[in-house]
């Protein structure tokens, strides 16, 4: 295990908030994977899967987490403050990586609550937009404060001097809510299914041929965003056979 210094914390909504913490010089990843990471209890780690939310050439680690009332981790890991330290396990892994999938024209991260995190990873690293023409990230929630997160990412990207450049005009964010009013109301499955997104972004439906679809989020939303991609004729794939969309099966269940 890594022993890390927690660097920053911000809390967005009762239920949101998101922390960095120092980057051992020996851990890799690839933007899109999760590690295994919490805290020490009773003398006993104990640990939960992470989407690592910064790009890979960070020098820190950033993490963006639901707060669970009764949990066992986030009821305490919401609570940690600057100087604070956590736990990294030494290996991360999973699916929601760039190698994962043929290459396309399009692709899209279609997200729901934290499960934006993973892509906060990809859409500020370089190599998405050597591979992919255009990146549409989609993130619904409940409620418009619960988009904050997305919202605050969108505006450090057009900030930065250099991601503003490597992005430039490639990167289109598309929000939705399900309890508030907003430009789009709706589950994104509806939104997907009824056309709303494809002509909101400009896009025609999924094709195989120049479309590429990454999923996370709840299990509902995973499930049946995984049937419309199938449904278009999108072939799901891994790291050792790379095909046209990925879930994250760590957080399904």
């Amino acid at each position: 295990m890594h022993h890390e210094k927690v660097l920053e914390t911000h809390h967005y909504t009762d239920r949101l908030f998101s922390f960095k913490t120092t980057r051992p010089a020996s851990f890799r990843f690839r933007s899109g994977e999760f590690a295994m990471l919490g805290l020490e209890v009773d003398g006993k780690p104990l640990l939960r899967a992470y989407s690592v939310a910064s790009p890979s050439w960070d020098d820190t680690l950033e993490f963006f987490s639901i707060k669970v009332p009764n949990g066992p981790l986030t009821s305490r890991l919401q609570n940690v403050k600057e100087g604070d330290e956590i736990i990294l396990n030494k290996k991360p892994t999973g699916t929601l990586v760039l190698d994962a999938l043929r290459p396309g024209k399009n692709l899209y991260l279609v997200s729901t609550g934290t499960g934006i995190a993973p892509f906060a990873s990809l859409i500020r690293d370089p190599e998405t937009y050597e591979k992919f023409d255009r990146v549409i990230l989609t993130h619904s929630c409940r409620t418009v404060a619960e988009l904050a997160y997305g919202f605050d990412l969108m505006k450090m990207i057009k900030e930065d001097e250099m991601l503003s450049e490597i992005v430039g005009d490639k990167l289109t964010h598309f929000t939705s809510v399900t309890r508030e009013d907003h430009t789009h109301v709706g589950r994104i499955t509806k939104l997907i299914d009824d056309g709303t997104l494809f002509e909101t972004v400009g896009e025609k439906p999924w094709d195989p041929e120049t479309d590429r679809v990454m999923i996370c989020g709840s299990t509902a939303m995973t499930n049946d965003v995984k049937g419309a991609c199938e449904r278009h004729g999108l072939v799901e794939g891994s790291n050792a056979r790379p095909a046209d969309f990925v879930i994250e099966k760590a957080f399904v269940g």
